[in-house]
């Protein structure tokens, strides 16, 4: 009976060490891992402009979704110019296509829905742990967040905010 009672003992423990490997520790490696062997695109983060003079090139004022802006270009296509959600009448996007084959597109959300994405939706990410991975800042500011986003690269991935989120790494890993 004490062979059999140990062997349990053995397996439950055994199996106890691979459960926390495959679902706690596996993806947090992959993750350190697979940043070290990115690809150089993923490196690229946005840099300050070399040439702060604005351009006295004839453009154009456009106006969509509530916004007026100005464009370095005036050859807008507005026969193939889209907005979406085509289904309802509050559009959210709007995809400019212009003759020369370039193509802008213009984007709107209420205020801090891409943080609530984080904190009130399918991940459901304590407003605590989200300001330790994003920052204070990035809560209180959407244009904070994006900067943040967009300025991540590889290169500045560490395992600080995996250890605080790790049930994230393992709701997306595949």
């Amino acid at each position: 009976m004490k062979i059999a009672r140990r062997i349990l003992i053995t397996v439950v423990v055994t199996l106890t060490v691979v459960y926390i490997g495959i679902y706690w520790i596996a993806p947090v490696a992959l993750s350190l891992y697979s940043s070290k062997k990115a690809l150089a695109i993923t490196r690229v983060v946005p840099t300050d402009l070399r040439d702060l003079s604005v351009s006295q090139a004839a453009g154009a004022k456009l106006s969509y979704l509530g916004y007026e802006f100005d464009v370095p270009w005036n050859d807008l296509d507005e026969s193939k110019t889209e907005l979406y959600p085509k289904d309802k009448p509050d559009k959210r996007i709007a995809r400019l296509y212009f003759r020369s084959g370039l193509q802008l597109l213009v984007l709107t959300a209420p205020p801090h829905s891409m943080a609530d994405q984080f904190t009130k939706t399918d991940i459901k990410m304590s407003p605590q742990a989200f300001a330790a991975v994003f920052g204070q800042q990035a809560g209180d500011s959407d244009y904070e967040f994006m900067k943040r986003v967009f300025e991540f690269s590889p290169d500045r991935m560490h395992p600080g905010p995996y250890r605080q989120l790790s049930h994230l790494a393992r709701k997306f890993s595949f």
